[in-house]
């Protein structure tokens, strides 16, 4: 066996102790014992015997847990793979293996990668950051090219989404008359989607010689990406009763008469927002008030669904698929080129980034966010 050379030696000894050093940090911010009491609390959740009486409650559940579940044994299987890959290492350098070492040399590049991206993963703290993704793309300037560019960069969202394994649903498309798409609206159902793709909303500029050119002339087209939260609303709202004021009085029919002689009709009065709502058609003051909070319940969700619309658009921003907030570049003539304008980060391989080969790009774009806000 051939010696193993001392100055790579001590590489692998620095590349270690950042692989230790990082995996340290990321182990700090993920909390994994946080983890364990939460996979505890909803596995004993889980294991009611009412747990389906309610089956959107019991989705939610049984939800969370897989995925808390599977961000703790991502945290596990990391660690457990450099502690791997450092006995590894000892073993090449005791018996002066370079096959051995070798091996370790690839796997050194492999756990680089993964750890990379486990570590942007920490930086996914917004509030907003752990839902599920909902993403619109329309196209902007550039006639029949821009549509044409839409429908490629919807491609290459759902290739990426496929690649990953997370489960898309298509909820809207409008199709251009020539080729391409309007517009589309599609959703990421993963953990994380939100906070993993927002950092992809923003105009993206296509640079190629048009197809669609009987003169094949260079053009310019541009589309807008929209990235939004799947915000979770619930079919039941809890009401503090120190939010409420109810009054009863008789129930009165045509011409105001009263139509019993017991105080059954309700009226109740949500104090925060100001909904009042009025119920007498019950026979007895327990059913009216029932039912009053029950319509009550449903004003408020309503109300809810609708702030959630405003916030929604305010996260989105307003992008307007032009030149003054272009975020990407995409040329394909004269040379190919895809470019990030924020982090600078760039490809070379233009057909390989349309395939969905976009983590590159997203783990720049976070990791740019976290320094920019």
């Amino acid at each position: 066996m051939r010696a193993y050379p001392r100055g790579v030696a001590i590489e692998f000894a620095e590349e270690l102790k950042s692989l230790h050093q990082t995996m340290q940090n990321i182990w700090a911010v993920s909390q994994p014992e946080v983890l364990r009491e939460k996979i505890a609390d909803l596995s004993e959740q889980a294991s009611a015997p009412n747990l389906w009486d309610d089956p959107d409650a019991a989705q939610a559940i049984t939800s969370e847990l897989s995925h808390v579940q599977a961000e703790l044994g991502h945290l596990e299987k990391m660690a457990a793979r450099i502690d791997d890959l450092q006995a590894l290492v000892e073993l090449g350098e005791e018996e002066a293996d370079s096959e051995v070492l070798a091996d370790a040399a690839r796997e050194l590049d492999e756990v680089k990668t993964a750890l990379a991206a486990l570590e942007v993963r920490t930086l996914l703290a917004g509030e907003y950051d752990d839902r599920h993704a909902v993403v619109t793309i329309r196209a902007g300037a550039g006639g029949v090219d821009a549509a044409d560019f839409a429908e490629m960069l919807l491609r290459m969202y759902l290739r990426w989404a496929e690649n990953h394994g997370y489960p898309t649903a298509v909820l809207d498309t409008s199709y251009a008359e020539e080729a391409g798409i309007k517009s589309a609206t599609f959703e990421v159902k993963a953990p994380y989607a939100y906070g993993t793709l927002s950092v992809e909303g923003g105009t993206h500029r296509l640079v190629r010689l048009s197809p669609f050119d009987n003169q094949g002339r260079r053009q310019t087209s541009f589309a807008a990406v929209e990235v939004i939260p799947l915000i979770e609303t619930t079919d039941h709202i809890d009401i503090p009763e120190s939010d409420l004021k109810v009054d009863v009085f008789r129930s009165s029919g045509p011409g105001g008469q009263s139509v019993n002689t017991t105080d059954s009709a309700v009226r109740m009065t949500h104090l925060p927002t100001g909904i009042v709502v009025s119920m007498q058609n019950e026979k007895s003051q327990i059913q009216n008030r029932a039912a009053a909070l029950r319509v009550l319940q449903s004003r408020l969700l309503l109300l809810q669904r609708e702030a959630e619309n405003a916030e929604k658009k305010k996260l989105a921003g307003d992008v307007k698929a032009s030149w003054g907030d272009q975020m990407r570049s995409y040329v394909l003539h004269p040379y190919q080129m895809v470019k990030d304008l924020r982090t600078d980060y760039e490809v070379g391989n233009t057909q390989a980034v349309f395939d969905g080969d976009i983590d590159g790009f997203i783990n720049a774009g976070i990791r740019w966010r976290r320094h920019h806000d």
